[in-house]
């Protein structure tokens, strides 16, 4: 019994300091896979999907999928419509988390919350990432400008009106400059596609 309470109570501190964990990160802490399940059974921890874990009271960001899809996919990146979100350049709300992953990266399980992959080249993967806490995750997502440019090179998947709206909030809210916007869609190789929108929009301040 006094093991079963040390793990709970190292469990419950896990959780309050990092807001989501995995199953794994929870072993790997002491805390067994029986004590998280009586934890779940009782109600002092909620499955939000297979393996990973909250505290039924943890505080939910208006962000809180993009914390919940970071730890379902470690390797991915916020991306497309889901970092235009983000980042407060359009009014759409994304029904799934739009994650780039690479090549050869397994996609996660379709469970939890949705998630939408879309398979970068290495160079693209981790180029202009952030990361930014989420209910204490540590998420990654697309910079402003390399968001724009990406909308751009995907707009066969999310419209072209999706990318053209993410470029004018962006120069509008001075989220990311001309430059940097060309830049972005120049290693993306969709500067030629961009660039009428980008000068349209410059000119018209």
């Amino acid at each position: 019994m006094i093991r079963t309470c040390s793990q709970r109570e190292k469990a419950h501190a896990l959780l309050a300091e990092r807001g989501i964990l995995r199953l794994a990160e929870l072993r790997e802490a002491g805390v067994t896979a029986a004590t998280v399940s009586r934890m779940t059974r009782d109600g002092d921890v909620v499955r939000l999907s297979r393996g990973l874990y909250q505290l039924p009271d943890a505080p939910l960001d208006v962000n809180h999928d993009l914390a919940e899809a970071a730890k379902r996919v470690p390797r991915g990146v916020v991306c497309l419509v889901s970092a235009l979100a983000f980042h407060g350049l359009t009014d759409q709300l994304p029904g799934k988390v739009w994650m780039a992953i690479g090549r050869r990266d397994w996609a996660p399980a379709s469970k939890g919350v949705p998630i939408r992959v879309v398979r970068f080249a290495d160079n693209l993967l981790a180029e202009s990432v952030e990361t930014h806490a989420i209910e204490g995750v540590p998420v990654k997502v697309f910079a402003v400008a390399k968001t724009v440019a990406d909308c751009f090179r995907h707009r066969n998947k999310i419209g072209l009106s999706v990318a053209i709206e993410g470029l004018q909030e962006a120069l509008r809210q001075r989220k990311a400059t001309p430059a940097e916007i060309a830049r972005q869609a120049e290693q993306g190789g969709v500067a030629t596609v961009s660039r009428p929108y980008l000068e349209a929009l410059t000119a018209n301040g």
